[in-house]
């Protein structure tokens, strides 16, 4: 089995968050560590994916939510390290009013196909970035798409849980893989 790094946005997906959620019970996932959760830098950013990565025992997947989405794109183009997946979950658009000013750094992602298979999630009611938003990023990046309905931002307050469906969706993604 592959290991998981997971990679949350900014605030680092809390107690409720389904990320945080699936760690405390999948002992094969660890979470990246930048130096600030709050005040993003996307150098530091990267580094630490790179590191978290490099760290795996063989090509991991991702696990991204929110900003990370967007980190994830920025660091396929610039690393030597390579992942075996990654599912990417509610990417923010940078365009939008309620994208965080603290993370201007992150806007404009690479607009190319990324090294690995990769399935983009979204929300048809997401505040942070529109349905039509994430179904192009997931066109650029080469991704398979699933629009799963109205969860916002699809987080801690999305009301989702556990969130199986996502847990499906990443061993389904997994299972392509092997």
């Amino acid at each position: 089995m592959r290991d998981i790094v997971v990679i949350p946005g900014i605030g680092g997906s809390g107690h409720a968050h389904w990320q945080s959620r699936w760690e405390a019970t999948e002992p094969r996932m660890r979470r990246f560590a930048p130096s600030s959760w709050d005040q993003p830098n996307l150098e530091d950013w990267i580094e630490s994916l790179d590191r978290a990565v490099g760290q795996s025992r063989s090509e991991p997947l991702l696990v991204a939510h929110s900003l990370s989405c967007l980190l994830v794109a920025h660091w396929a183009s610039e690393t030597t390290h390579r992942a075996g997946g990654a599912m990417l979950v509610a990417p923010p658009d940078p365009r939008s009013a309620a994208f965080p000013p603290e993370a201007a750094g992150f806007a404009d992602p690479p607009a190319t196909t990324l090294p690995f298979p990769s399935l983009v999630i979204a929300s048809s009611n997401d505040p942070f970035g529109a349905l039509a938003y994430a179904r192009a990023r997931a066109e650029d990046w080469g991704s398979e798409f699933m629009d799963i309905g109205a969860f916002g931002h699809i987080n801690g307050s999305s009301g989702l849980g556990d969130w199986p469906a996502g847990r499906a969706a990443l061993a389904a993604l997994e299972a392509r893989l092997s």
